[in-house]
């Protein structure tokens, strides 16, 4: 068996693809694959792919041949993956030489299901180091531990699936795919996932993964209906967490995340089309009546007040079916 899989999905990113794939190369050895997942691309990245297949060790490109988002890609690159351990890079993302073999000998060291690692942020030439929120390095613990407290950021809230490293048996027990189709969030459902099922995780401090913040192609800096797949993350968060043993200590948790989601898109709509940003009010207003409104009432009573007010005028907000539905 080799001893990473690294799964890489691209798709339209020929400005940034040759340095992921320069990156890859500083951290090739012979026991790790490169899953390259090419999603339907239609610049001229498949060309840039095609030669990576050739010239990388250990690449294997795989093509959709429809686009089926982020999330969907993962998985096609988990379902192909043969390594001990598998983790992620995003198309647009780099990483520094050498970081995997050491990524590799802290998992190895810690002996855990799943290692979480620091990232550093890019936006144009500036760097920002940003840290997984969870004080406790290099100790294996109960990963269900790092999702509380509701009120303060932690683990579950740094949902980069490309910050960390995760041992095969997570994606034997089926906790490593994500959800189908989710074209935003798509990390979400997954990390709460992990943090419920796991059995034990840690964090390290190691740096080398290079987030690339601001891409005009990312979905996160585009104002479309895309954008809104993140209500339908946060409901499967919502929905999942209800059915757990633990589901009144942990709900607070997953309710008060998901109202500050909504509360950010809401501050930033103006950057959504028009019918979209009707769209984000109503599906939010439902989205708001769907949460188990007794820890709906409790965040909105401690949550700052500009938020808390923007929320309970949007509860209030008669919301006709078809909007919701369009």
């Amino acid at each position: 068996m080799l001893k990473l899989s690294v799964i890489v999905p691209f798709y339209n990113v020929r400005q940034y693809a040759p340095d992921t794939l320069r990156s890859l190369r500083a951290n090739a050895r012979d026991d790790f694959e490169f899953i390259l997942v090419d999603d339907c691309s239609t610049d001229g990245t498949p060309g840039i792919l095609a030669r990576a297949e050739r010239e990388l060790p250990g690449a294997v490109l795989v093509r959709h041949e429809r686009n089926g988002g982020l999330a969907t890609a993962r998985n096609t690159g988990i379902d192909r993956a043969r390594g001990a351990y598998l983790t992620f890079l995003d198309g647009d993302d780099w990483l520094a030489p050498g970081y995997l073999a050491r990524l590799v000998g802290a998992v190895e060291d810690l002996g855990c299901d799943f290692v979480r690692a620091d990232h550093v942020q890019c936006t144009g030439r500036a760097r920002a180091v940003h840290r997984v929120p969870h004080g406790r390095r290099n100790v294996v613990q109960n990963p269900r531990e790092a999702i509380l407290p509701a009120h303060r950021s932690a683990s579950v809230d740094y949902a980069y699936a490309w910050a960390g490293i995760y041992h095969r048996r997570l994606a034997d027990r089926g906790l490593l795919h994500f959800t189908d189709g989710l074209r935003t969030a798509e990390d979400r459902p997954w990390i709460w996932k992990l943090h419920r099922q796991a059995e034990s995780f840690a964090v390290t401090g190691l740096l080398g993964v290079f987030y690339r913040r601001g891409v005009a192609s990312s979905l996160t800096q585009i104002g479309d209906a895309r954008q809104l797949d993140f209500i339908r993350a946060f409901d499967q968060v919502v929905a999942e967490t209800a059915e757990d043993p633990e589901a009144e200590k942990l709900l607070p948790k997953a309710v008060r995340t998901y109202c500050a989601i909504i509360a950010h898109h809401l501050g930033s709509i103006g950057r959504f089309e028009p019918a979209v940003a009707r769209k984000l009010k109503a599906m939010s207003t439902a989205a708001l009546r769907r949460m188990p409104q007794d820890a709906l009432d409790e965040v909105l009573r401690t949550m700052d007040a500009e938020r808390a007010t923007r929320l309970r005028r949007l509860r209030r907000r008669p919301v006709p079916a078809a909007e919701v539905a369009a």
